[in-house]
């Protein structure tokens, strides 16, 4: 059982930046490809970044890639999601989740999440 805690998310102001931190817990976890996600209150919650186990692989929403990264320190067990340069419209709860599946880049298939933390862009 993986057990997720996201922390990091606050009030900024347009063209800001920070970085969401993800601490993992519990099995192998560094066997799993680990997702950001995000949500907007009577919105669907929507794929943001994901990277692969050995973090070979990386996948972004197109509207974040450019000005985000994601990262991991599998010897932590900390995945990371940067934001530079952030927008009104990136003002959601953001989420961290895992998975096994091969399907993890297109946002599908994520067994274990997070509680989620706030981000607010303030103009």
């Amino acid at each position: 059982q993986v057990q997720l805690v996201e922390s990091g998310g606050e009030l900024v102001q347009v063209g800001g930046s920070l970085r969401l931190s993800c601490a993992a817990s519990g099995g192998f976890v560094s066997t799993y490809h680990m997702g950001w996600f995000r949500q907007v209150p009577g919105r669907e919650r929507e794929f943001v970044a994901a990277v692969a186990q050995g973090g070979t692989k990386i996948y972004y929403l197109d509207s974040v890639k450019g000005r985000s990264t994601i990262s991991r320190d599998n010897a932590k067990n900390i995945v990371y999601l940067e934001m530079n340069s952030l927008k009104p419209e990136d003002t959601a709860v953001y989420y961290c989740a895992a998975s096994r599946s091969p399907d993890f880049g297109l946002g599908l298939d994520y067994d274990y999440w997070g509680q989620g933390t706030q981000v607010i862009v303030s103009s």
